[in-house]
């Protein structure tokens, strides 16, 4: 089990990468996610609804583990959000795994640390619900 200092720690860090992606593609790079979204064919009103909702739904998730409001949900849902970002960015434009900046790879250890502390939460009583 994690001491609740470093899960605390854990969590206010993934917190923020949610938040802070969710404006940046939101407000400050949605040129970069709609070239990302034509290579893929989706353009107008669906490739607006994608960056929206996607811009939304990382900032939700980034506030729901700001809030601590049933984690292991939270822990689970996150995993099938990056899954599904990835799947779909490897359909997309497959070179983006070997980018050196690693905005596929970098998924990795994110997935392994929200399964860290989805391992952690079922093992607290106190934040398992």
């Amino acid at each position: 089990m994690l001491t609740s200092n470093i899960s605390l720690v854990a969590r206010l860090s993934i917190s923020a990468l949610w938040v802070f992606t969710g404006i940046t593609s939101a407000f400050f790079v949605k040129d970069i996610g709609y070239q990302i979204l034509a290579n893929g064919g989706i353009t107008g009103l669906l490739a607006d609804f994608s960056i929206l909702s996607g811009s939304a739904l990382d900032v939700i998730i980034g506030i729901w583990l700001l809030v601590g409001w049933r984690l292991k949900l939270c822990y689970l849902v996150q995993i099938a959000v990056i899954a599904a970002y990835t799947l779909l960015l490897t359909v997309i434009d497959p070179s983006f795994w070997i980018h050196p900046f690693g905005p596929l790879t970098k998924n990795i250890p994110l997935l392994v640390l929200i399964y860290i502390l989805y391992l952690d939460c079922c093992s607290n009583k106190q934040h398992a619900k």
